[in-house]
Order: structure tokens, then C-alpha cells, then sequence
């Protein structure tokens, strides 16, 4: 007898579970639906498009490998959005919900809240290496808040899509529940309300609208509560209020957790207790590919061709808010000029980028005439009494810590060096560990005359 699509599903999801984690088949397996089954390929429907690429890439060859084991026959797995939802413009599940009706529960973001980006969805959200954890993570707190991940914690460099993800979340929660009490805010903006409660002593309000009357919250840039310690402690009481009652959060920050200078433990505690994901630099697939998603989502595909995209990805490097500026200056300096897009316009157009990021065929380190990244190691370790393999080491004793911040600190300065490249040259150390060092030498040169001696002392022969 001829076993159903949906029958066959059902025992190659059961299949699944040995090879695959619960909350991977509760998250992106158990929504999707079997459509259809013909001629040896089961199709599998998906909510939305992320999910469908996201299982396409991570586990359709999976699935068609154990299909044999389950079924007794080979079969190929493949996953498309649901029928219905793909007629629909993409950003119908993300519109402004109605008002509610006399009687319906009151949801959706509060009047108090930052607005959310529209365009800041995860259908617009390119996923690469660099990010694809952070990206999983998210999608899942977006299916199940409150369940999966609480609270997550995003951090990066800015620029490389942490608020984008952040809002991706508020609005897929937003489009599937409208009754939800959606809160996105940045931590400056809790540290403005605080200051203000106190002064004006509405405290009670402020903590009856962030404690009871959310069931998402979300807070950009939570870095800025550093050494805030009234704050800190509003908001350690807040976190604890949401979470004991299953209440979805979500904060970014542009270091991790323990890395955040002035942070008090219990706060770090419960950051950690969650979803710690980074984000780090994308690689050239990666630029290329956000670059391309930019040209198709403002309809410039046939405004800029591939290869001025390509020349752009090879030569900036930093961001990717930067890569899409680069697009919108390119476009007014192609308007200026009137001139068609191509890759010498491009080099004219973005000449301080491209220098900035290293000469066309270069290896983009540094700046023409600095030092190279060795130079500098061999300079600090000398003149620190320590080796530069040491600096270059996986070791974290004080004798080679302080050596290996000021060369991290003097690569930044005098070469320009990206954050990730400078975390590779030091043992492969992530970029908030590069700028937990850049911000301790800085500091530590602020109040001590003759740590900053020898620093400017290292960086005098260094630039002679």
C-alpha cells in the first residue's frame, strides 16, 4: 500500500530524532507540512522562506540520506515556502496589526517604544557563516518565546546586523500573535526613563510597564549599562520579573557578556544563563551575497552590474551598514556624473574606502608605508621582555596579556587593521576580545603617565 506524504514525513522526522537534536526538530522540522510525494522526492512546506532556505542548506541531504533507513527506499527531500504564504507579499506578516476591536485584548508595540524598521525582517537577513548561529538562534526564539532561548544575547561590531535580527524577531512574534506585548528599545533610552522616574518619582509606573505589561522585550546596545549601577539595578530586578514569568528577552551588545567593562556579575550571570550568539565579519561570499540581496531588495539589478558588486565586496571590508552605504554613495556619484555603473566609476566613486581597506591586489592589513603586523608584535614583545610567538599564543598570563593588548591596540592604530583580523593575528581571539583590549589600553593610558609613555615610546619606533 502506498504510504501517504504525510505518512512518510511522519516516520522520516522519527528517523530524524536519532541523528538530530530535540530543539533542532522542534524549531525547524515539526512545522513544516509533506505537500506532496512523486516520482522518489517528498516536498516539505515551510512558514516562511528562512525556514525554507535554512532546512534546504542544513537538512535536506540529511534527510534524503536516512530516508533509506526509514522508508526502505531512497527518496529526495526538498523544502519550498507554503503556497499560501509565498502568494503574499512579504511584508503582509509584518504590517501594524488592527486595532483591536472592543473587548480584544490590547497588544502590539507601545506607544513608548522606538519604531521598527520595516525592512528589518528575516526575509532580508543573508545568512553566512559568520552570523548563521546567531541567525538559527533567532528564528527560533521568534517561533517559541519564552520557550527555546531566554534570554538571548547577540553581540558583535557594529554594523554587522545584531538590530536587524533583533527586529527580525519582533516583527515575525508581532505578525503571528498581533495580541503580543511588544517592547523594542535601546539601553539609553532605559537609562533616560530611570533618570527621569527617579526625579520625578514615577518609578512605580516605569516598573509596572516594563514588568507586567510585556511579553517581549527587547534592548539595543545593552553595552551602555556599564558602570550605571542605579540603572543596572532596575534593570537586573526587570530581567528577573520577565523571565521567571516565561516573558521573551532579547539584548545585543558589541562585546560579550563577561567582556562588558563595569557590568555587575549577577547581570552577567544571567545574560550567560541563555543563548550567548556573536556575530562576526562576513567573508567575500558573504559581502557578495548581502550585496546582491541589497541590488534585488531596491530593484538594482540591472542599475548596478555583478562585477562592480564583486569589486565592492573585495574592497570593503568592515561592515555591512558600510557595504550599503557604499551602494547609496555609489548610486548619487553615478547620478552626478551621469555616468553608467561601472568598476572604474566604482574605484573614482568609493576611492576612500578602497584605500582604507588596502589597494586593489593588496592584502588590505594596513596602510602604504605602516609597518606589517609582525614588525609590531616583535617591537612590543622586545620591549615587554616577552616573545612574539608568546603574544601570538593561546596563554593568558598577566606577563602576556598586557604586551599583547598594546599590540592589538598599537595594530588598530597604526595599520587600521579590521577587528577580526587583528584577533587573527593574535592566536585567532574574537573580535570582543580584540575590543576589550583596545578599550583597556586606552583607559589604562588615560589615567597612568607611565604606561602611556611606553606605549607612545613602542609607537615612535614603530612609525620611524
Amino acid at each position: 500500500m502506498e504510504q501517504s506524504p504525510k505518512d512518510t514525513w511522519k516516520r522520516l522526522l522519527d528517523q530524524a530524532r536519532t541523528r538530530l537534536p530535540e530543539p533542532t526538530l522542534r524549531t525547524w522540522l515539526e512545522p513544516a507540512e509533506a505537500v506532496s510525494l512523486e516520482g522518489g522526492k517528498l516536498v516539505l512546506a515551510t512558514p516562511d522562506q528562512f525556514a525554507a532556505e535554512w532546512n534546504e542548506s542544513k537538512h535536506a541531504k540529511l534527510l534524503s540520506e536516512i530516508s533509506a533507513v526509514a522508508l526502505g527506499t531512497p527518496l529526495e527531500v526538498s523544502f519550498r515556502v507554503q503556497e499560501e504564504r509565498s502568494r503574499r507579499p512579504q511584508m503582509d506578516f509584518f504590517v501594524a496589526p488592527p486595532s483591536p476591536t472592543l473587548g480584544a485584548p490590547a497588544g502590539g508595540p507601545p506607544p513608548w517604544t522606538m519604531p521598527l524598521n520595516e525592512r528589518y525582517t528575516f526575509g532580508t537577513f543573508v545568512i553566512g557563516k559568520s552570523n548563521e548561529l546567531a541567525a538559527a538562534a533567532a528564528y527560533a526564539v521568534a517561533e517559541a518565546p519564552g520557550k527555546t532561548y531566554n534570554p538571548l544575547f547577540i553581540y558583535g561590531a557594529t554594523g554587522l546586523g545584531k538590530t536587524h535580527l533583533m527586529q527580525a524577531i519582533a516583527h515575525a512574534v508581532i505578525g503571528r500573535s498581533p495580541g503580543i506585548r511588544a517592547a523594542y528599545i535601546g539601553a539609553e533610552q532605559f537609562i533616560n526613563e530611570v533618570i527621569e522616574g527617579i526625579q520625578a518619582k514615577t518609578m512605580p509606573d516605569f516598573r509596572r510597564r516594563y514588568r507586567t505589561e510585556l511579553d517581549l522585550l527587547l534592548v539595543d546596545d545593552v553595552h551602555f549599562l556599564e558602570r550605571k549601577e542605579m540603572t543596572q539595578e532596575e534593570f537586573f530586578h526587570t530581567f528577573n520579573a520577565l523571565h521567571q514569568a516565561d516573558r521573551q528577552i532579547v539584548v545585543t551588545s558589541d562585546r560579550a557578556p563577561n567582556e562588558i567593562p563595569g557590568l555587575e556579575a549577577r547581570l552577567v550571570s544571567r545574560f550567560e544563563s541563555g543563548m550567548v550568539a556573536d556575530i562576526g565579519q562576513p567573508d567575500l561570499e558573504h559581502r557578495t551575497a548581502i550585496l546582491r540581496k541589497k541590488a534585488e531588495q531596491d530593484h538594482l539589478e540591472l542599475t548596478i552590474p555583478d562585477d562592480v558588486l564583486q569589486f565592492i565586496a573585495e574592497h570593503v571590508r568592515s561592515s555591512v551598514r558600510e557595504l550599503e552605504g557604499c551602494i547609496i554613495k555609489l548610486l548619487l556619484f553615478a547620478s552626478l556624473k551621469h555616468r553608467e555603473i561601472t568598476i572604474d566609476l566604482a574605484r573614482e566613486a568609493l576611492s576612500d574606502k578602497i584605500k582604507a581597506g588596502g589597494e586593489e591586489g593588496g592584502s588590505g592589513n594596513g596602510r602604504r608605508g605602516a609597518p606589517s603586523i609582525d614588525r609590531v608584535q616583535e617591537v612590543v614583545a622586545r620591549r615587554w621582555g616577552v616573545t612574539p610567538e608568546g603574544l601570538r599564543s593561546k596563554a593568558r598570563t598577566k606577563r602576556l596579556t598586557v604586551p599583547r593588548q598594546v599590540a592589538m591596540y598599537l595594530a588598530r592604530d597604526l595599520l587600521g587593521m579590521q577587528l577580526v583580523e587583528i584577533g587573527q593575528a593574535f592566536g585567532g581571539r574574537d573580535h570582543s576580545t580584540v575590543i576589550h583590549s583596545l578599550d583597556k589600553v586606552g583607559r589604562q593610558m588615560a589615567r597612568d603617565h607611565s604606561f602611556r609613555d611606553r606605549v607612545v615610546q613602542a609607537r615612535t619606533e614603530l612609525s620611524a
